[in-house]
């Protein structure tokens, strides 16, 4: 049996730019990308912390130390500069390779910056 698993995240990065006429795709840091383990051109979901949005595309390289997370084609019309988004990739396992498996969790402030990382999420509580 394989299971899908959440492999990174970057947990509330801000939008800097909507390109609607960009060639389709979410551009990203590199120095963000190389942190989390996201590879240029991995499917990536992005889920809209500011209007509901979620949405799929892929993701290209931005100039290292940009900050930049640009939204662009038609996803431009999901998400707007200053959105707050959770931009997470997946991948699938076997039984074996979930024994030791943990993702990566990148958590950003209002500029990109990395404020701390965790390869766990804190257990909820009421």
């Amino acid at each position: 049996m394989q299971q899908t698993m959440l492999n990174a995240k970057l947990h509330r990065a801000c939008v800097t730019h909507a390109e609607l006429e960009y060639e389709g795709s979410c551009a990203i840091d590199s120095d963000l990308l190389d942190r989390a383990g996201i590879r240029e051109y991995e499917q990536i979901q992005i889920y809209n912390i500011d209007n509901g949005e979620r949405f799929v595309t892929y993701t290209i390289r931005a100039e290292a130390g940009s900050k930049i997370i640009s939204v662009n084609g038609a996803a431009a019309h999901k998400a707007a500069p200053g959105h707050r988004v959770i931009i997470c990739s997946y991948v699938v396992l076997n039984q074996q390779e979930l024994v030791n498996f943990k993702p990566t969790l990148i958590y950003c402030d209002e500029e990109n910056n990395v404020s701390h990382s965790r390869n766990s999420i804190p257990q909820q509580v009421a």
